[in-house]
């Protein structure tokens, strides 16, 4: 990690980055009769080509650095790109207001995003350690002084890698359908085998959705069967699915089992649905971080896209994760305001009713010793048990 690093930053000084360019909606005409993944505030987003030390990234990016804040950073999962994975949670009414507060970048995987051009054959597709160190280049090269990363699946992981290598840069992290473990020879043989008797897509779908999904949800997986098929160059695709599939292990555990434990110093929230394929993977994540700053979101009547399928809840969650860290003075919030006024949030984030009443175990308030809006120092966040103020901290768990 530490050789990753100096190799990475050391790369930083010579880097070259093209022109932005405004993201029209004529650039993506395969998406164009889609509701789902597009929306009139695409007009507002700027494409970036940012040179890194392994190769070219494309970057799509609203809004610019404000103050103190981190910017909001996501990484999508394998088989999308970041408009197939974020659209419709980032679209989602709530969700912009929130984040018309923070700079949101958005980053495709070499080779995913719509119209990418396809790799040569031989082409050798960055490490997940390698994709974790491209992005101090997109750090740099906007000005950002730290980001609160949102990932899913494949994307988890890879910022979950980005935080270890990089602790310094990574404010928080929200990780949807993380998967802590590589695969064993095992799940590998089987995987190699579904890939001779199975279509890419359906292969990807079967990492995306549920069983219970894949029959039943018929409308839903239809439409993104389609959207991979069409939307993200196959080839490109089938690389970054190996590569995913030949990760390693996090090098993780929790404080205190193992000595010299490394672990995920930020506020972390793991999320996951009740109907999910990653469930018991995320379970198993949980067990190996620090309880003081984890908290676990297991999402009811949800499967393997809950910012698809539930942007509502994952939104509300999502603020109370960044009110516990100290951020966000002012939001709209239609059950405190009815809806036509601005409510001052302050510093102290107090669970809505919802998550409250369906508290699955010890549900913990997230507080900020200082003040908000990007003014407080880091590392200041802190857990306060809901039941026992002061005594030792517990994963807030959430099933809503």
């Amino acid at each position: 990690g530490l050789l990753l690093q100096e190799m990475t930053m050391a790369g930083l000084h010579e880097l070259r980055f093209t022109e932005e360019k405004p993201l029209l909606r004529s650039q993506d005409t395969e998406l164009d009769n889609s509701d789902v993944f597009l929306s009139t505030e695409d007009m507002d987003w700027k494409e970036h080509d940012i040179e890194t030390p392994y190769g070219l990234l494309h970057v799509v990016i609203r809004g610019s650095p404000k103050g103190n804040r981190p910017a909001i950073l996501t990484y999508h999962d394998v088989g999308l790109n970041h408009k197939l994975c974020f659209n419709t949670f980032f679209n989602y009414e709530d969700m912009q207001e929130i984040t018309k507060h923070f700079v949101v970048c958005h980053v495709d995987a070499p080779g995913q995003q719509t119209g990418a051009s396809q790799f040569p054959q031989g082409y050798q597709y960055p490490s997940m350690d390698q994709l974790a160190a491209m992005l101090p280049s997109v750090v740099q090269h906007f000005g950002f002084k730290y980001v609160i990363g949102i990932g899913v699946g494949a994307g988890a992981y890879v910022l979950a890698k980005f935080a270890l290598i990089f602790p310094d840069l990574v404010e928080g992290l929200v990780l949807m359908n993380i998967d802590p473990n590589g695969k064993g020879w095992i799940d590998w043989a089987a995987a190699k085998l579904s890939g001779l008797t199975s279509t890419l897509p359906d292969t990807v779908l079967s990492h995306l959705f549920s069983q219970e999904e894949l029959m039943n949800n018929t409308e839903l997986v239809q439409s993104y069967r389609q959207q991979i098929s069409s939307v993200v160059n196959q080839f490109n695709l089938q690389l970054f699915l190996n590569m995913y599939n030949s990760r390693r292990d996090l090098d993780i555990n929790r404080p205190g089992t193992v000595p010299n434990a490394k672990t995920l110093r930020c506020p972390v929230m793991l999320v996951v649905g009740d109907n999910a394929p990653a469930e018991e993977g995320v379970v198993e994540c949980n067990s190996k971080l620090d309880p003081t700053n984890t908290t676990f979101l297991k999402m009811a009547d949800s499967g393997g896209l809950p910012q698809v399928t539930q942007p509502g809840k994952l939104t509300e969650a999502f603020k109370y994760f960044l009110q516990g860290m100290g951020y966000i003075a002012h939001l709209k919030d239609r059950r405190l305001s009815g809806g036509s006024a601005h409510s001052c949030l302050c510093a102290r984030a107090v669970p809505s009713a919802s998550m409250t009443r369906l508290a699955r175990s010890r549900t913990a308030s997230l507080t900020s010793a200082s003040s908000v809006d990007g003014t407080r120092p880091r590392a200041c966040t802190h857990s306060e048990s809901t039941e026992a103020m002061g005594q030792i901290n517990h994963t807030m768990e959430v099933s809503c």
